[in-house]
């Protein structure tokens, strides 16, 4: 089975951006892994396929690899969500830029609906000093971040992720609602018991509970048990990573669709989860 089971699905991981971003950044990741892509970045063609595929709304997430660049991006994502009957901007920043507080602030108050971090391809951790009036803006409004804080797919070099960097993090700001992306890989087991210890903190599933994980990105998406999922339903989201995956959209649920888990875990994962994650109740 490939379809989705409940309705109200929601992508918590898809990526919205100007077409010349993304495609410096499908030129990136073709460079760095030898992926190519297939589907379309724009996001007329991008719902068109996201609705095909079942999928109700997705959280749209941008991210700045400079510093300045940030205020423009959120603008961007903002407009470009502001007609879409799916789209949920999130805001970006820079640890580099002037002010960070303010481009933060500036997003969230013209409508953008938290702040997402691509950590190691931005060149900061979690826990950098500089992000501080970030968090703080968003904790005033009561909006989550979403974090590539894990290793995966090559960054377990970098100095800037990890289990250690995101409990940092984790222990400046405890009620923050943080999703660590990509289910925390290649720390699965370390980020699974901050979930379980922790109610404000979230994974979301994309890339590594595909069924073709193991090609992309070595890691086994069976290793995580059943029965974590069931117990972690509450705080573990699906998501894609759309429109940057070198594979089939099908590909990213159907690994979750073949466990056949309870019918309450599935609308947990695939539709309530996110919707918490989004707006804390």
């Amino acid at each position: 089975m490939t379809e989705f089971p409940v309705d109200g699905v929601v992508d918590a991981h898809v990526h919205l951006m100007p077409e010349r971003l993304m495609a410096a950044i499908r030129e990136a990741l073709g460079e760095a892994a030898g992926w190519t892509f297939d589907h379309p970045t724009d996001r007329d063609r991008m719902e068109t396929a996201l609705t095909a595929a079942g999928v109700e709304r997705y959280v749209a997430l941008p991210y700045a690899s400079r510093p300045g660049t940030a205020a423009d991006l959120n603008e961007w994502v903002i407009e470009a969500a502001a007609d879409s009957e799916m789209a949920v901007p999130f805001a970006t920043v820079h640890a580099g830029d002037d002010d960070p507080g303010t481009v933060v602030a500036d997003a969230l108050d013209a409508g953008a609906r938290g702040l997402k971090l691509q950590l190691p391809v931005q060149g900061f951790a979690a826990d950098d000093p500089r992000l501080d009036p970030a968090y703080e803006a968003v904790a005033a409004r009561d909006v989550p971040v979403l974090l590539h804080a894990g290793t995966a797919p090559m960054f377990e070099d970098s100095p800037h992720v990890g289990v250690e960097r995101f409990e940092s993090f984790l222990a400046s700001y405890p009620d923050v609602r943080v999703c660590a992306a990509h289910m925390g890989t290649y720390e699965v087991d370390a980020f699974v018991e901050l979930a379980r210890d922790n109610g404000n903190v979230f994974l979301d599933t994309t890339f590594a509970m595909s069924s073709v994980a193991e090609t992309y990105m070595e890691f086994d998406p069976a290793t995580v048990a059943d029965e974590t999922l069931i117990e972690l339903s509450e705080s573990v989201m699906y998501g894609s990573d759309y429109p940057n995956i070198p594979y089939p959209y099908a590909r990213e649920r159907e690994h979750l669709l073949a466990r056949d888990l309870p019918v309450e875990a599935q609308r947990n994962m695939f539709s309530r989860t996110a919707r918490r994650f989004l707006d804390g109740d």
